[in-house]
């Protein structure tokens, strides 16, 4: 096993602020922060906001939004201790803005209309695929919030290969089933009338971002990623960016 050193993207100058090894000793999924830079721009934040942190794992998204956009940050994560997470943010600098709960996604402890926007980074792909959960989750959404993720995806659905690539079920096996098209998850939304999709596109450089946060990665699966990568050659693999209105 290999490790680069992460060299930040120019395209990235507000993830560029932050220490790299910092943001690799908190991963728990690719590079979040260079996809909810990405994300950010879809998505109208603005100071005073209070947003949801979906699946926010041990806290880079959340001391992200909170640093960036001046807003107020509940972090919900099932798998990531809630004192953990307050010591990341306490140690950032923002724990005034972000409060640490553990939460599971389809049990949210909280009232509807609650948030202002709802963020979900490196995670959607775990619950968000079901035909029911977006009725779930805009519930804790007021009118006019709005809802962002970014999900691992490929430009091709499984269901029109007609079978995962050997080289993807070789690393993730049937989780791939989750890794849906910006054109897919732009229908499984807008359908639904629940909410107006204002973007979901797929990420150009997606599958090279993905690549370079991996090398330098300290993941117990990283040497089965970077061989899916190497041979997907960005064909199949990227993320797709959505953000809706309630």
């Amino acid at each position: 096993m290999t490790t680069e050193i992460l060299h930040q993207p120019e395209r990235y100058p507000l993830t560029s602020k932050y220490d790299p090894a910092w943001l690799l000793g908190l991963d728990m999924g690719p590079n979040p922060l260079w996809l909810l830079e990405d994300l950010a721009q879809d998505l109208a934040l603005k100071p005073g906001m209070r947003v949801l942190d979906l699946g926010s794992g041990r806290g880079a998204t959340s001391v992200f939004l909170a640093k960036e956009f001046g807003v107020s940050v509940v972090a919900a994560d099932l798998w990531v201790d809630p004192v953990k997470a307050a010591a990341t943010f306490t140690e950032a600098g923002v724990s005034g803005q972000v409060e640490a709960v553990r939460a599971e996604a389809h049990a949210l402890p909280f009232e509807a209309n609650a948030f202002d926007a709802i963020v979900c980074i490196d995670a959607y792909e775990y619950f968000g695929t079901a035909d029911t959960y977006l009725a779930y989750i805009t519930r804790f959404l007021k009118p006019g919030g709005r809802l962002g993720i970014a999900t691992p995806a490929m430009r091709r659905d499984v269901r029109d290969l007609g079978q995962i690539p050997p080289h993807i079920k070789a690393c993730v096996g049937w989780e791939a089933m989750a890794w849906h098209s910006a054109d897919w998850w732009r229908f499984h939304w807008a359908i639904t009338e629940l909410v107006s999709v204002t973007s979901a596109r797929m990420q150009a450089d997606g599958w090279a971002d993905w690549l370079r946060w991996t090398r330098a990665g300290h993941s117990p699966d990283k040497d089965s990623v970077i061989a899916m990568l190497e041979a997907d050659g960005g064909e199949l693999l990227s993320f797709a960016l959505v953000t809706a209105v309630k």
